[in-house]
């Protein structure tokens, strides 16, 4: 049986073609009729066998568009979609439990730059390496089809097909196979706040859009309509129950628009609780919100959405500052001295305080009841590096002890940990903005935004990769033989370490925020706020960090031992002498 909801179609029919594209034959679908109380569906009594090519004809077209639940284009997202059978692959993960996101180490992954093949089972060939560092969790940025070859993945127009350049829907299975094996969780990143700019037919089949109502990246998608808001949770769905995925990161949520009685995020946490209790493994869900709205990962039973986590942009920007000083756009109010010591005791900088950034006051406190795993932190990520405008890490600015604070600072903050690709070794690769649009218009007008939006901020424009060039993606590739030369070894040695130490210390992952107290110690100057030092107490444990130009002595219990550090340090009579840029964790011996 093939069916599709098109509701503006006069007349429907389905062509199945050769993969050369010949015409087999042309059928007539019926309809159109409603479905569990939905008008707008079509349909024809026809199986296909796996692999078989078929598209569709809207009105009297003869333009063949893909199906909108493809799981599969062969030849790109403006070709016919192909069958695909999820059940066809061969699972070795029966006795998978799944990972909880409680304890957990993310590694957030881009498919197309994380391996000079860029494809999903090349980065097979990396997981061992994940699993060593001691990751939990893999987070793929988007892997839906896109137009072109290269792209963030942001840009998604075929919500249920996987990319054809990274191997396709098949290759996604034997990836999360594999990740399964080593002991990994993957979380998926997906969009349902848009659709790209090219190859999106979906509008053609039905109002999934609401024209005239946009974000910055396009109009907005219509779930008030009932038909399109069943094409996102099924979609959700799909990803976790055929796919075998432990999650989903979901894109920019103060993005989705919906004034139905039940957000779609709240009936989304819902199926996916449901969905978890069949499979007997759990499944989380991830927001990124720029709301600093605690509602979305309080309880049901307390008004929330119940989503499992956030991330914390807030804290990201607060250690930002510490470490670069850079105080320009949004990183402003972040300068304050109580950046680093509020975000690390209540998730949140903007709580109800005025952002300059916004002109307006932002955000709501995180009850203290609220776990401090539900948000995830990161010094790092796609967004931070990439939209910076020549995608620089921080490994361009820091030397490679700032570079291991960072790395203290991360891997003992209170949320769950998250790092990004290369990160744990100070990938000096830049990771910059790239798309691949064939259509000339667009590329234009994709390039020529990139300058203007950076011109605006000072930027000269010779500066500013061109997205469009091939060498901004290829510059935008790890270069996995760096991760051997001694200052890039060390680094790489000190995130495994860390990680183990925050398993083997209960303290680094008490849930319990209100344990958790943070103080600026010393502060070499008023116009820089990196030269500032923290202590940072996890209950027993203190994390003791000096990014000021001279050493600075701390008290601690003369009972305490140095459980690590990032530069010599010797205890003596209850002070610890921490030298410049250096961080140190104290606590008492292990029995």
């Amino acid at each position: 049986m093939i069916e599709v909801w098109a509701p503006r179609a006069r007349r429907m029919r389905v062509r199945t073609l050769t993969d050369d594209g010949a015409l087999i034959a042309e059928h007539e679908l019926s309809g159109p009729r409603a479905r569990d109380g939905v008008a707008g569906w079509w349909s024809v009594d026809l199986d296909l066998d796996e692999g078989e090519r078929y598209g569709f004809l809207i009105d009297d077209g003869d333009h063949v568009r893909p199906d909108p639940r493809s799981r599969h284009q062969p030849d790109g997202v403006h070709g016919p979609s192909a069958v695909f059978d999820a059940h066809r692959f061969a699972w070795t993960d029966g006795a998978w439990t799944g990972r909880q996101l409680a304890g957990g180490v993310l590694y957030e992954l881009h498919i197309g730059t994380f391996t000079p093949d860029g494809t999903l089972d090349a980065a097979i060939g990396k997981l061992d390496h994940l699993a060593a560092l001691g990751t939990t969790h893999v987070e793929l940025l988007p892997v839906n089809a896109f137009n072109g070859v290269w792209n963030w993945g942001y840009d998604g127009v075929l919500w249920y097909a996987v990319q054809e350049s990274y191997g396709g829907p098949r290759a996604y299975q034997r990836f999360v196979d594999a990740a399964h094996a080593r002991g990994l969780a993957v979380i998926q990143d997906v969009v349902y706040n848009h659709l790209g700019p090219s190859g999106n037919y979906l509008p053609e089949f039905g109002p999934y859009l609401r024209a005239g109502e946009g974000n910055p990246w396009g109009d907005s998608v219509d779930l008030g309509e009932t038909a399109v808001r069943e094409y996102v949770l099924d979609n959700a769905e799909m990803w976790m129950r055929d796919f075998h995925v432990d999650g989903l990161r979901l894109d920019a949520v103060h993005a989705l628009h919906d004034e139905s009685p039940t957000h779609i995020l709240q009936e989304l946490a819902q199926r996916t609780d449901a969905l978890s209790a069949r499979l007997d493994r759990p499944l989380s869900l991830i927001a990124e919100s720029d709301l600093n709205d605690p509602t979305l990962i309080l309880p049901r039973e307390a008004g929330g959405f119940g989503l499992t986590a956030q991330w914390s942009d807030d804290w990201h920007h607060a250690v930002h500052v510490a470490l670069t000083g850079e105080t320009t756009g949004y990183y402003a109010d972040f300068a304050a001295a109580d950046a680093v010591p509020k975000v690390s005791r209540h998730g949140f900088f903007h709580d109800g305080t005025y952002s300059s950034f916004r002109g307006r006051a932002h955000g709501s406190p995180i009850p203290d009841a609220v776990p401090g795993w539900r948000l995830v932190t990161f010094a790092q990520d796609h967004d931070q590096v990439g939209n910076r405008a020549a995608g620089d890490r921080l490994s361009a600015a820091l030397s490679p002890a700032r570079l291991a604070v960072a790395a203290v600072l991360t891997l003992t903050a209170p949320g769950t940990p998250m790092l990004f690709m290369g990160e744990e070794w100070g990938a000096s690769t830049p990771w910059q903005f790239f798309t691949s649009h064939p259509e000339s218009e667009l590329a234009r007008a994709v390039r020529e935004g990139r300058v203007a939006e950076f011109a605006r901020m000072g930027w000269d424009p010779a500066d500013v990769p061109d997205p469009q060039d091939p060498a901004t993606f290829e510059r935008s590739h790890l270069d996995w033989s760096e991760k051997d030369a001694p200052d890039h070894a060390a680094l790489l040695a000190l995130y495994r370490d860390l990680i183990a130490l925050r398993r083997t210390r209960p303290e680094l992952t008490d849930p319990d925020m209100t344990r958790t107290h943070a103080t600026v110690t010393a502060d070499d100057g008023d116009d820089d706020p990196s030269l500032r030092a923290y202590r940072i107490d996890r209950g027993p444990c203190a994390v003791l960090v000096n990014l000021t130009a001279n050493a600075v002595a701390f008290d601690i219990d003369p009972d305490d031992a140095v459980l690590l550090a990032t530069a010599a340090v010797t205890p003596a009579a209850g002070r610890l002498l921490v030298p410049s840029e250096a961080a140190v964790v104290v606590g008492p011996p292990l029995p």
